[in-house]
Formats: C-alpha cells, sequence, structure tokens
C-alpha cells in the first residue's frame, strides 16, 4: 500500500529557537525570560518572546515595543557554531545517512537501525535526550514515512517535542493542517487560497490537480497537490553539496545612503566569494535579493558568460542589480540585501578571463590566507572601515 514502506522512518530534527536557546543554556538568568538576539534585526527570539509576537527578522525597536522586558542580547557566531558541531556529531553517531539543511536541523533515515538501534521512535527519543544531556539544548523531531511529513510533524510538535505520524494516520494527520502548512505556501499563495475558501490541506488534497494549478501556476500548482496527499519520493541524501552560496544583510528601518548599500553589498560579496573559494566552487548566476520597508521582496539575477569565484567580478554583476534596482530602493527603502551564486561547478571548471586576472586571483588568494591565518577582520577593505555590514553566520560545510 505504501511506495516508500510501511514503517516511519525518516526524522526531522530542528534545534529550538537555536541562537536564544544558546543563550539561555550558556547563562541561566536568561532562563525562562524573553530573550532576543540582535539589536537592529531580532536574529532569534526565545519562545518567552515569540509569546508577544516577537519573529525573525523584525526590527529591533518594533520587537521591543512588542516586548518590553525582553532582554536584548549580541550574537556570539562561535558558540552557535560549536553548538551547532556538537550536535551533528550526535546526528552522524545515530545515523550514517544524515542530511544537514542549515546549522540547526537535519533530516536521518533510521531504516534498518531496528536490530542495533531499537525502532525509530527509541531513536528519535533517545536521539533528543542526548542532545539535552549532552549539548544542552532542546530539539524537536517529526517522525514519518516522507521528508516532507516528517519535516510538518516537527513543526507541528514544536517547542521541544517529538511527533511520529504512523503510515494509516497520515492522510488524515495532514488534511487537518492549515494550507500553510504545505512546503511553499507563503502569504502570497496563502491568500490566493483563501480567496477560494481553501483553508486546510485536505481541502487543496480534494481539488483535481489542473485546478490547483489554476490557481497557482504550474510548478507551484503541481507540488501543493503531490504534497496534500504526502507524495514526497526525495530520499535523504548523504553528502549533498549546496546549489548556491549566500550571505545576507539585516540593515534595519533606518535611513541608507548608497554608501551605506553599496558597503554592504561589497562585505557581502567579500563572504560569498570567500566561502566559494575555501569550497572550490565557481558559478556563474548571481542572485541579488531584497527587502524592503513594506516586508515586500524582490530578486535581481544575472549570469556571467562562464562560472568564477573572484570577488571583482561578482562585485561588478552585483552593483549592476543594485543599479537596475535603483528607482524601486528609493521608493521603498532597503531593509536587507542579500546575494548568493548560483549554478555552482567545481573550481576546475573555467572561469571567466577579464583583464588583470592573474593579478585579481593572485590578491583573492592573499587575502584568503591572511583571513584564514589571522581572521576575516585582520585585512579589510577602505571602504568598510567605520562600516556595520553585518556579521557572519555560521553554515553548514559545503
Amino acid at each position: 500500500m505504501f511506495a516508500m514502506g510501511d514503517e516511519a522512518t525518516i526524522l526531522h530534527a530542528d534545534l529550538d529557537s537555536f541562537y536564544a536557546s544558546v543563550e539561555q543554556r550558556d547563562d541561566p538568568a536568561l532562563r525562562g525570560r524573553p530573550v532576543i538576539v540582535g539589536g537592529g534585526v531580532v536574529l532569534a527570539a526565545s519562545y518567552e518572546a515569540k509569546a508577544y509576537g516577537v519573529f525573525t527578522p523584525m526590527g529591533g525597536a518594533q520587537a521591543r515595543r512588542l516586548c518590553p522586558g525582553a532582554v536584548v542580547v549580541r550574537p556570539r557566531m562561535s558558540a552557535y557554531s560549536e553548538a551547532s558541531k556538537a550536535v551533528f556529531a550526535i546526528f552522524e553517531d545515530t545515523t550514517p545517512l544524515v542530511e544537514g539543511l542549515s546549522i540547526d536541523e537535519a533530516f536521518l533515515d533510521v531504516g534498518g537501525l531496528r536490530r542495533v538501534s531499537g525502532t525509530p521512535t527509541e531513536i528519535a527519543e533517545r536521539l533528543r535526550q542526548r542532545v539535552r544531556d549532552e549539548v544542552g539544548l532542546p530539539i524537536t523531531v517529526g517522525v514519518a514515512r516522507t521528508k516532507f511529513l516528517a519535516k510538518v510533524a516537527s513543526g507541528v510538535a514544536k517547542p521541544d517535542g517529538l511527533l511520529v505520524v504512523p503510515p494509516d494516520d497520515e492522510l488524515r494527520f495532514l488534511h487537518a493542517l492549515p494550507v500553510e502548512r504545505l512546503w511553499g505556501v507563503g502569504p502570497k499563495t496563502a491568500a490566493k487560497l483563501h480567496d477560494r475558501g481553501i483553508t486546510t490541506v485536505g481541502e487543496v488534497a480534494r481539488l483535481e490537480e489542473p485546478t490547483v494549478v489554476s490557481l497557482v501556476g504550474l510548478a507551484s500548482g503541481r507540488q501543493l497537490h503531490a504534497l496534500a496527499h504526502n507524495r514526497d519520493p526525495r530520499r535523504v541524501q548523504v553528502g549533498r553539496r549546496r546549489g548556491s552560496i549566500g550571505s545576507q544583510h539585516a540593515m534595519g528601518w533606518r535611513s541608507k545612503s548608497d554608501a551605506d548599500i553599496d558597503a554592504s553589498a561589497v562585505a557581502i560579496v567579500d563572504r560569498v566569494t570567500r566561502r566559494m573559494r575555501a569550497a572550490g566552487r565557481v558559478g556563474r548566476t548571481v542572485v541579488l535579493r531584497m527587502r524592503f520597508n513594506d516586508s515586500s521582496r524582490a530578486t535581481r539575477s544575472h549570469t556571467l558568460p562562464q562560472a568564477t569565484a573572484q570577488t571583482d567580478t561578482i562585485l561588478r554583476a552585483v552593483r549592476s542589480l543594485l543599479r537596475s534596482a535603483g528607482p524601486l530602493i528609493d521608493a521603498q527603502g532597503l531593509t536587507l540585501v542579500g546575494v548568493s551564486v548560483a549554478n555552482l561547478d567545481n573550481e576546475d571548471a573555467v572561469q571567466l578571463a577579464l583583464p588583470f586576472d592573474n593579478h585579481t586571483e593572485a590578491l583573492d588568494s592573499a587575502l584568503d590566507d591572511i583571513h584564514e591565518r589571522f581572521g576575516s577582520k585582520a585585512v579589510t577593505r577602505a571602504t568598510l572601515l567605520g562600516r556595520n555590514t553585518g556579521m557572519q553566520v555560521p553554515l553548514l560545510p559545503d
């Protein structure tokens, strides 16, 4: 009856309010209190702060108005990175089949471990206890036959919970949930569905696929229709390399000059290209992401003739995209800028040949060496001196 086996063996493990939980772990005075990580923009909020309506990436001033009793702490990225490494060590000690999604969540496939480790439920319970005992952090785990449903289950079980969805109860569980639980249903798609009186996953499932496609478009419609029936054939992938490398800077709601925006772009591109070179990757498509004062978003992209990891080449593309978006930025104000490079290939791919190419490569290599030996702040561009250009967020290794 079930195409992927009769047992729920996929775990989605997700640390709860990760940054805030690390702060509460390390400072007992913060436990049980509303905690906000980050000042200008909320990077993370404890569940005590979320109860007041605080969320990521809300502006710091708005968050403090909603929760005046919150404790605001500066982010400590090195602490979060170390905590993530400790948790992933537990994941990998649990099963060799681990697919990291971010520094605080992963899929684990525990099929075939019954004889040595027990049932998937027992494995999940033991994993949660180990993370609590050995790392000191709460973690929620969803268990199901598919990756999609395991992730949905962990979302329903939060915070600090465990939810197993038996195969014979999948559709009853799934169809009672709001449509927002389906991957790909954001505010705009949800509004389209609500306008047609569709509020639950079950109501999506009762529609024919062409009807869903007519409501939300071809790709989204097919995906939503399949997920509403829990059709998700994807397996847990070990060692899957990322499809893009990016970074972003939440700039807050203050007024920004062109120089401020350019400085943020320069710092982001520096971080992105440094990570690309460290991972031995080059890429062709440069993507600029923007968020505005009204929380709306826009994306611009440019595909280079050949793949590269050169800082100056990618920075030129980003500056060109920012110029094309200038009227939109002037009209709506910019609160977040992000840059990613997609269409990645290995570094032995042919790179974009430009004037002074050898000189640029040598400079990038020299700066990478300095940053590796002495830290990312050892050398910086003159244009960045004295400017807040965001921080290096810990990421999974490529």
